[in-house]
């Protein structure tokens, strides 16, 4: 199959908000320890401690990075099923996700859900989902909740190019400009939904050209530089806190391996890939601490021991974590409650 052409070129552009020196060595942290977590996870994927299916984050990890610095706690976020960076991201412990990752009953779903099903009620992390485009609606529906609680709490809601292209975001879409609901839905655009690229599977490449035709504010975003991020979706968050409705963002970022640990990738080019990884977020921040001196090269490297020691040691809890019972199987299926006209 031949590849399609991709640019990376991108002329970075000025951003209106002044960053300090806590938020860039947040950054560097935070998309360094998802780097780590990954690359762990393909090594144990390799060595069939992982089953099932596993699709992992690196580079993407400027979109989650971004979004959670820019997002408080209390903003529920729901996504597709590349969900263990933004899970991480979002505060959830490597320790819960790698025991989940193996199957564990320590993990955040006790062993239940597995790669695709991270869920976190603690960290208002609301999936990890494996039905392609089926967390658009359920996002929306979050959206509603907090409306209709009169919050001013915002659902960020995740999905990637190919469930772009699902009817669901259109129903949704219409919806949510209805009723003015507080949502940011987010299109990870990193060029292929699984094996087939965007230019392949639609005449409009421009995702966020999609929500225009319901008069959604809508706008790409440079997905490798976590600074323009992390301004997109706070203006898109201000939007929906003073009542304004949703928005959405197309964010374009790019992912360095397959699709999943199953795919050889063999429909891009070498150069293609090479290409974004001299964009890669975290060498950015890094470059741009350094500049900064908000860090000297010493402290970089202990913050770089200390994510590796972090990543060591959640793979031995995930290890030493017992299996769930077999009873476990009966459990959490169903929420028990006693209704009067349900009979148990």
């Amino acid at each position: 199959m031949a590849s399609t052409k991709v640019s990376n070129k991108k002329k970075p552009r000025k951003t209106k908000i002044k960053f300090d020196k806590e938020t860039y060595l947040f950054w560097f942290e935070n998309m360094y320890l998802q780097r780590k977590f990954e690359e762990k996870a393909g090594q144990l994927y390799g060595q069939q401690k992982i089953r099932g299916f596993c699709h992992l984050y690196i580079g993407q990890e400027a979109v989650s990075a971004g979004i959670v610095s820019a997002s408080r706690l209390e903003d529920p976020i729901m996504t597709a099923y590349r969900d263990h960076g933004l899970a991480l991201a979002r505060g959830m412990t490597p320790n819960e996700c790698m025991a989940e990752l193996l199957g564990k009953s320590t993990g955040c779903v006790k062993g239940k859900g597995g790669s695709m099903h991270f869920f976190s009620k603690e960290r208002f992390f609301f999936g990890g989902h494996g039905i392609v485009g089926a967390q658009i609606p359920m996002g929306a529906g979050l959206g509603f909740a907090e409306k209709y609680k009169g919050t001013d709490n915002v659902s960020i809601t995740l999905f990637g190019d190919g469930a772009a292209r699902q009817g669901a975001l259109h129903e949704t879409f219409n919806m949510a400009m209805t009723w003015k609901l507080p949502v940011v839905f987010i299109c990870e655009n990193n060029y292929y939904a699984m094996g087939t690229s965007v230019e392949r599977t639609s005449n409009m490449p421009d995702i966020y050209t999609l929500g225009l035709g319901y008069n959604m504010p809508s706008e790409p975003v440079d997905g490798m530089n976590v600074e323009e991020v992390h301004e997109a979706v706070s203006r898109a968050l201000a939007r929906a806190r003073s009542g304004e409705g949703p928005t959405f963002l197309e964010i374009r970022t790019y992912r360095y391996k397959g699709h999943s640990m199953s795919d050889p990738a063999k429909y891009r080019t070498k150069e293609e890939v090479e290409d974004f990884k001299e964009r890669d977020a975290i060498k950015t921040v890094r470059k741009t601490i350094l500049k900064k001196k908000y860090a000297t090269e010493a402290q970089l490297k202990e913050i770089e021991a200390k994510v590796k020691k972090q990543v060591a040691e959640c793979v031995k809890f995930a290890e030493e974590s017992p299996l769930p019972d077999p009873s476990e199987l009966y459990k959490d299926v169903y929420l028990q409650q006693d209704y009067p006209y349900i009979k148990h």
